[in-house]
């Protein structure tokens, strides 16, 4: 487990940042692990059908990843307190070039014992997660 206190943090310092490649293999995979097999995560004709540009990822694959640098920030999943997010706008994957997610947490509040990490996640310069929020124990 990290050593982290809540006297160590400066509201807006950077915590953690990360960026991850989501390739149309990816979207297949996390659909077998998930059970999500909703055609417009894996076929550019059924995700065009309904609609869409093409190809999405899945919204809980994006959350999933957005909080992964607070989970390796912190050291232990257990310290996670509460974690919530609004989807803001879909993650194209491309067939060549997939979608970059790009992640920043900064400290956006702070208490004696808990931590608010304020997650900014961006495609292609776009932000794809509002209010993404994750609530730490930093006691």
């Amino acid at each position: 487990m990290t050593d982290i206190a809540a006297a160590s943090l400066e509201i807006g310092q950077v915590v953690a940042e990360a960026e991850f490649t989501l390739s149309r293999d990816s979207l297949v995979r996390y659909a077998g692990a998930s059970g999500d097999f909703n055609a417009i995560h894996y076929r550019d004709d059924a995700a065009q059908s309904v609609g869409l540009p093409g190809v999405l990822a899945h919204g809980m694959l994006t959350m999933g990843l957005a909080v992964q640098p607070v989970l390796d920030w912190v050291g232990d999943p257990g310290r996670v307190l509460d974690y919530q997010v609004r989807f803001t706008r879909p993650v194209p994957v491309d067939t060549a070039d997939g979608a970059r997610v790009i992640i920043v947490a900064k400290v956006g509040a702070l208490d004696v014992d808990t931590a608010r990490i304020d997650l900014t996640v961006t495609v292609d310069g776009a932000t794809v997660l509002g209010k993404a929020q994750v609530r730490v124990s930093v006691a």
